[in-house]
């Protein structure tokens, strides 16, 4: 069976700067709080860091042409903040705007769609050694970078993202732990949440006030989320979950307000909104032209007192395929995802802006990879549709 894309479709593949580039100490970057995260002691397995990655930073001319030679059409990636801006304020580093320009230049003269997402996680230091996204300052530093990056590129630029899934920055970041600056208070990753959304919306005022001819919006990491029995206890953890986790970020950046069932749950967890001020849900809500969707897994969960939340979320059953991470492979959540956001938030255009499974596999001898599990799936690819109207 033969699929044809329709014409004007764009077929993409994504990064994030931390993740590719390496040469962190090379022409003026300042020091992101991933540099600092990976660096320190145990908290990345076999202490690993992104110093050298994959070299795209020297290697960026091959990088894109294999692009162009594979046929992608768009080419998703982030800027490094701190090559920018390396104390996170002030004037631009012109060495570092210089590399994203020879960045562009070469992926349109390739055919290649750039796609560019304002902020991947790699905060400047220096603006988290003075609070970070803890204090509504940054939202402002944030503003006057995303002012400097349409001024550079937003001639040749048409797709934005300003944010990659402040979900993870919030909750993974700043309550987990687990990814950098590596915090474990719930209520720091109430106020990063607001002050990455705010940021988002002064962000996007200041391409407007540019009059760049920009289309922007931001990617959001979603999940179905079920219950794992119709126990009343159960719908009602699911119900939670799906507010804290779904809408506390869809909410105010399309309808102007927090979920009041969320902003509950968390008053009766000893977590108030004092933070939010007068303006600001106005400020976030600001009209977009898209709206990136990140897919990976469902979340199925319970009701659990013992849980700080409330709930926990179900393991997949024992004949469940996972990924190598444990997540369940449900390629039918996404089409749940898609059809809910488009029901419940009309009008906005649904770009898939990252999918996949993460598996452990080993190059061949001479052969490189050979992926049984992903072959004739699209499900590795990230895809997105232009702006229509409707999702696809």
């Amino acid at each position: 069976m033969s699929v044809r894309f329709p014409d004007g479709f764009l077929w993409g593949a994504a990064t994030a700067a931390y993740q590719i580039e390496g040469a962190v100490r090379e022409d003026g970057r300042g020091e992101s709080i991933w540099d600092r995260f990976s660096h320190t002691r145990g908290k990345i397995e076999n202490g690993d860091t992104g110093d050298v990655a994959c070299d795209h930073y020297h290697r960026w001319a091959e990088d894109v042409d294999l692009l162009a030679e594979v046929g992608i059409s768009a080419y998703r990636f982030s800027l490094a903040w701190p090559r920018i801006q390396p104390d996170g304020r002030g004037r631009p580093n012109a060495l570092g705007i210089a590399f994203y320009d020879r960045l562009v230049d070469r992926l349109l003269m390739r055919g290649v769609t750039p796609v560019v997402t304002l902020y991947h996680w790699d905060l400047p230091q220096a603006l988290e050694d003075r609070g970070g996204w803890r204090v509504r300052e940054t939202a402002h530093r944030f503003a006057d970078y995303a002012e400097i990056v349409s001024q550079a590129l937003g001639d040749r630029v048409q797709w934005w993202l300003t944010h990659n899934e402040p979900q993870v920055v919030a909750i993974v970041g700043h309550y987990q732990g687990r990814h950098a600056p590596g915090l474990r208070d719930l209520g720091a990753a109430v106020r990063v949440s607001h002050h990455l959304l705010l940021a988002h919306g002064l962000a996007v005022r200041a391409f407007r006030a540019r009059q760049t001819p920009a289309r922007i919006g931001i990617a959001l990491n979603l999940s179905p989320v079920e219950a794992v029995t119709d126990r009343e206890e159960d719908v009602r953890a699911a119900t939670t979950a799906d507010a804290l986790g779904n809408r506390w970020y869809l909410d105010p950046l399309l309808r102007a307000r927090y979920p009041e069932e969320a902003v509950d749950h968390l008053a009766r967890l000893g977590v108030s909104m004092e933070h939010v001020e007068s303006g600001d849900l106005d400020a976030i809500a600001q009209p977009i032209e898209l709206l990136g969707v990140n897919y990976y897994r469902p979340l199925s969960v319970r009701a659990d007192p013992r849980a700080e939340l409330g709930w926990a979320e179900q393991d997949p059953g024992p004949d469940e395929p996972t990924t190598a991470t444990g997540w369940p492979i449900r390629a039918d959540g996404m089409e749940a995802l898609l059809v809910r956001l488009s029901r419940d938030y009309p009008g906005i255009p649904l770009f898939v802006t990252e999918n996949g499974i993460a598996l452990r596999e080993e190059p061949e001898p001479d052969a490189g990879v050979a992926s049984t599990t992903r072959s004739g799936s699209t499900t590795c690819a990230a895809t997105w549709q232009p702006s229509t109207g409707r999702s696809r």
